[in-house]
């Protein structure tokens, strides 16, 4: 019988309750929690009846008895715990965005390498099995070739220049909160990475990108139009257009409802898979299978890698660096 894997969880935030939750879906529990503020970690793990607690949150990185962190931070602080948890040989879910730009993410994947350990981002899309059910329905040719992909994500954020949604000092802004599923979702249904990008920028008062059109385009002449906001509400949807049809996506970052479109008759075949609200325990799944197998290219790391590269591209075109942030 396989050993179970030990997961630990640093913060106690949103995402760390849906994660414990998740665990317990696996049917199992969370077994270390470590956060900054250590009477949020006691609390956390009297809820989630988790056994271990650190009176020091770094000891998480070296206490032998965990097989698998998962980083649910503030972006700006993923490197610094990657470096730590990776060097110390533990395997690695990190929140989206994996972290602030392509250098950081590249050295944490070669640390990752020289440590033989996991290293994935938690990039929804990866893990629902609806996406997985539509990415062979493209590959397989049956709609044609991908021709043109829209997309918009956006979102109402009240005007409070403190929260993390417009704070420059936790790596707040539209690209790397909301942009981050977009440009995830257009990447998973190009042939090839974008090499043409072209953009527009309105900028928060603090300086954090508040707003943003994008326009993509690759060497297969694919294209892609992508509209970001984090004060203006808009509908979370992916249209991937092909040759043979079209496919909608309403609530893509956890979708699991697809509608096709047929070019020519107009007749709609819908196609659902999965359950949004199980969207962490998908993830935690393929990272655990991933671990368990030593293999991890199920968890499109080269994709995290192509939006990393893109978002780094569209951040130094537009002058926006975060403080202490090397590029």
């Amino acid at each position: 019988m396989a050993k179970e894997l030990r997961w630990a969880v640093l913060g106690t935030g949103v995402i760390a309750n849906e994660m414990a939750q998740a665990l317990e879906q696996m049917g199992k529990s969370l077994y270390a929690v470590g956060n900054r503020t250590h009477e949020k970690a006691v609390a956390f793990a009297e809820k989630y009846h988790v056994t271990k607690v650190y009176d020091d949150f770094h000891e998480m990185f070296t206490d032998p008895e965990i097989d698998i962190i998962y980083i649910t931070t503030p972006h700006n602080t993923h490197i610094e715990f990657l470096r730590q948890a990776l060097a110390n040989g533990k395997h690695v879910l990190c929140e989206k965005s994996i972290t602030l730009n392509s250098d950081e993410l590249n050295e944490a994947l070669q640390i990752a390498e020289e440590h033989h350990v996991i290293l994935a981002e938690a990039m929804t899309i990866w893990h629902m099995p609806l996406y997985k059910e539509l990415w062979e329905i493209v590959s397989s040719g049956e709609l044609g070739k991908v021709q043109m992909i829209q997309l918009n994500f956006g979102s109402y954020k009240e005007y409070d220049m403190n929260n993390r949604f417009f704070n420059m000092n936790l790596a707040g802004g539209a690209l790397l909160d909301i942009g981050v599923y977009a440009l995830s979702a257009v990447r998973s249904f190009m042939s090839k990475q974008p090499n043409e990008i072209v953009s527009q920028v309105k900028f928060a008062p603090t300086g954090s990108d508040e707003q943003a059109t994008i326009l993509l385009k690759n060497e297969d002449q694919q294209m892609a139009t992508i509209a970001l906001s984090m004060h203006s509400k808009q509908p979370k949807r992916i249209m991937i257009s092909l040759e043979k049809g079209y496919i909608e996506v309403y609530e893509f970052p956890r979708g699991q409802k697809a509608t096709i479109v047929d070019a020519v008759t107009g007749k709609q075949t819908v196609i659902e898979k999965g359950n949004t609200e199980k969207a962490l325990y998908y993830e935690m799944c393929d990272m655990e299978e991933a671990v368990r197998n030593q293999d991890d290219s199920h968890l499109n790391l080269e994709y995290t890698k192509d939006v990393m590269d893109i978002m780094s591209q569209l951040r130094k075109e537009w002058k926006m660096q975060y403080p202490g942030e090397k590029w």
